[in-house]
């Protein structure tokens, strides 16, 4: 069911693929005008088909770039509407293993996930706080939760991403925004494609109490609940784990 159309916007920022695009499509579906930020051209040019300029926004943005967060986060003030909500899906990661994992790469797994939601949360705090309202909805991992294998640097960023969630939130609430964090556990996007092997895949099947991957739009609900200030007015500083049951299971 469709509703009608608001001049708030909502960011999500890895808006043109995985939990990222689900959220965008579903909140279009229901009428919110939404601003997509993403590295990808190519995903963006394939999302701006999808719904009229009026209500969707497709940029690049590399979240790890405090200058170019800044640029996009003013313009979208100026020229779009204001930013009253907010979601840090923007990510990277793979499984390496603790003993091979070089600092480049873990230097750029936290630039991404740790800085990057730091600063396009910064950002637009700065200017939710000037109308005092908003939700920032950061999304973790159950990685930042658990001491997965091969998830050194991913879990590390993911468990950064979740103490900075909590601080936010501290900080945050007398100038009347909330700031949340989602844990997803396994879930069908092109990122887990990439990190889960077949052999990994069996092992998540086995240790989800569901005993399944999550299709990304299964988050949408939560997601959108988080976002919305009447709903969920007096939640802040949650991480709300959505994995099937895995961070609550003990032996299956």
């Amino acid at each position: 069911m469709k509703h009608e159309q608001n001049e708030d916007v909502t960011l999500v920022t890895g808006g043109a693929s995985g939990i990222g695009l689900a959220l965008t499509e579903g909140l279009l579906e229901s009428g919110h005008r939404v601003l997509v930020a993403d590295v990808s051209e190519e995903n963006l040019e394939a999302l701006r088909s999808k719904a009229p300029a009026t209500q969707l926004r497709c940029v690049h943005m590399d979240v790890s770039d405090e200058q170019g967060v800044r640029a996009v986060v003013e313009d979208s003030e100026a020229s779009f509407g204001p930013i009253s909500g907010l979601v840090n899906s923007a990510g990277i990661g793979r499984d390496v293993a603790f003993l091979d994992t070089d600092l480049d790469y873990l230097q750029r797994v936290l630039q991404v996930n740790l800085v990057g939601t730091f600063l396009v949360g910064r950002e637009v705090a700065r200017c939710m706080r000037q109308r005092r309202r908003g939700s920032i909805v950061n999304i973790a991992s159950v990685s930042g939760i658990r001491g997965n294998a091969g998830r050194a640097a991913y879990g590390a960023s993911k468990g950064g991403v979740i103490t900075l969630t909590k601080v936010q939130a501290v900080e945050l609430a007398s100038d009347g925004i909330r700031v949340n964090a989602v844990a997803p556990g396994p879930i069908e996007t092109p990122l887990v494609g990439r990190m889960h092997t077949e052999a990994a895949r069996q092992r998540w099947v086995s240790d989800v109490p569901q005993r399944r991957y999550a299709a990304p739009a299964e988050l949408n609900g939560t997601l959108a609940w988080l976002l919305d200030d009447k709903l969920s007015s007096f939640v802040t500083g949650q991480v709300v784990s959505v994995d099937g049951g895995f961070t609550a299971a003990g032996l299956l």
